[in-house]
């Protein structure tokens, strides 16, 4: 799963915040429900001293302290319902004190006294052997006749303290299995609303320069991203309108540059024809019809590279044995590499039929060879092979030659673009050739890639697809 993406966060944040006010939640239920039950236990205890005062200590001096005693220990059974029952006389003495409870929970001997000045109630809590803790209420109360006594009324928190153990083991068990529940609940609505988000991804990763008349899906959904894929649609629709408008552009001034070019040529073409022209005349409109010619070339070029682009080239599509037309090519060219005392090898092993432009074809030939025989020094090696795999054909021309830099590689398919500026102009490139190979590419369903190392030589492979049921023939 990647941690960075806005699922895996979402998810996170969630569970954290979830987990966190959980944990609160159960916290505050922990403190408030012993709170309660503390509570609870007191306003017990003090009603029960309370009632002990009013019901049998009232009229003691009538009915005598063996009486309460009897009657404590009858209606209140301190040994059978687990609580702690004592009544101090004013001057300490004690007039009653339960004896052991049944569940043995505490020692009705290792109560201590209550410090009291027997005019207010007061609460304590007290410790017992094994850990144990009482909660003792003490109840001032005068009787009719003057008596003044002490009423003490305890009972074990044990009862409380299993209480909240049984929420402390219900938050333990029930919390974790919550957040997971909730976790994987949150995961999958977060999934479902972001699914928009990846088809949105892979439509936009597929568009390209040559199909923008495509769009990207818009979610129905009435929310951002729904209002996100209509801007992105729209944001394409102008951009698409951009590149029509340059491509028309590049079009129309390639077009209309033409004529002013070729009569520009015919007239100095005339002019160095006379016999009377003075030699340095005729250099100088020598060098201006080499410049006309090389200028007419990019012309030429920019013109082709817009309609490829703006697919409104005239291409034919006919089925050809790309293996005979590489042949062919590298024959035709072969003069050219040996008057650099270059070796031009081309290797192929047997038909490898195509369907397309064969013309257009042919010129991302004579383009990468001638670029191969350029920018490979006198005594290199220029290699052509071509085959199938995977089903495309496969060309493939390498070189010994200058090579092409790292920083340079991922640029050499742009427009204009040339390695040494200098060293091609002398050539007589124009930085035109690779970008017209990637266009013929990209019009067959193709496309071109290259490899190369600073002063190791260069090795461009274009693949086009087969003719349907062509054999598979390793390159």
């Amino acid at each position: 799963m990647n941690r960075r993406s806005i699922r895996f966060r979402l998810t996170v944040w969630y569970a954290s915040l979830l987990a966190g006010l959980l944990v609160l939640f159960g916290a505050s239920v922990y403190l408030g429900l012993s709170r309660y039950l503390k509570l609870t236990l007191r306003d017990s205890l003090t009603k029960e001293a309370q009632q002990i005062g009013d019901r049998l200590l009232v009229n003691i001096g009538v009915s005598g302290e063996e009486y309460v005693a009897d009657e404590i220990k009858e209606h209140l059974a301190p040994e059978l319902n687990g609580i702690f029952v004592r009544v101090t006389r004013g001057n300490g003495s004690t007039l009653y004190e339960s004896g052991f409870p049944k569940d043995g929970s505490f020692d009705p001997k290792n109560v201590a006294a209550a410090e009291t000045d027997h005019t207010q109630t007061s609460l304590r809590v007290e410790s017992q052997l094994g850990g144990a803790e009482l909660m003792i209420c003490a109840l001032p109360f005068v009787s009719r006749d003057g008596s003044r006594f002490l009423i003490e009324a305890g009972a074990p928190l044990k009862q409380s303290e299993s209480v909240l153990h049984g929420l402390l083991l219900t938050f333990a068990v029930g919390l974790p299995l919550v957040v997971a529940v909730a976790i994987a609940g949150g995961y999958v609505v977060m999934r479902r609303a972001l699914a928009p988000v990846g088809e949105i991804t892979r439509t936009a990763e597929q568009i390209t320069s040559r199909n923008l008349s495509e769009r990207l899906p818009e979610a129905q959904t009435g929310d951002e991203l729904e209002a996100l894929s209509i801007a992105l649609n729209r944001m394409i629709a102008r951009i698409e309108h951009s590149f029509r408008h340059v491509n028309r552009f590049s079009a129309d001034a390639s077009h209309e540059l033409r004529t002013p070019l070729t009569v520009l040529r015919g007239e100095l073409e005339g002019i160095a024809q006379r016999p009377d022209l003075p030699l340095d005349l005729r250099e100088t409109i020598g060098s201006t019809l080499e410049e006309t010619e090389r200028l007419s070339k990019i012309v030429e070029s920019l013109l082709a590279i817009s309609r490829l682009d703006a697919g409104e080239a005239l291409m034919t599509r006919e089925r050809f044995d790309l293996n005979e037309l590489v042949t062919d090519t590298a024959d035709q060219m072969r003069l050219l590499a040996e008057d650099k005392q270059i070796a031009l090898k081309c290797a192929a092993s047997g038909p490898v039929e195509v369907e397309g432009d064969q013309g257009r074809v042919k010129q991302i030939v004579v383009n990468l060879v001638d670029n191969a025989i350029k920018y490979t020094p006198e005594g290199g090696k220029v290699e052509i092979s071509v085959g199938a795999l995977n089903g495309s054909a496969v060309l493939e021309v390498a070189d010994s030659g200058v090579g092409i830099p790292s920083e340079a590689i991922a640029h050499v398919f742009e427009r204009f673009y040339r390695v040494d500026k200098a060293r091609s102009r002398q050539m007589g490139g124009a930085g035109l050739g690779l970008s017209i190979v990637k266009s013929i590419c990209t019009a067959h369903q193709g496309r071109v890639r290259v490899e190369s190392a600073d002063g190791k030589g260069s090795r461009f492979t274009v693949e086009l697809p087969l003719e349907n049921g062509q054999a598979r023939v390793s390159p």
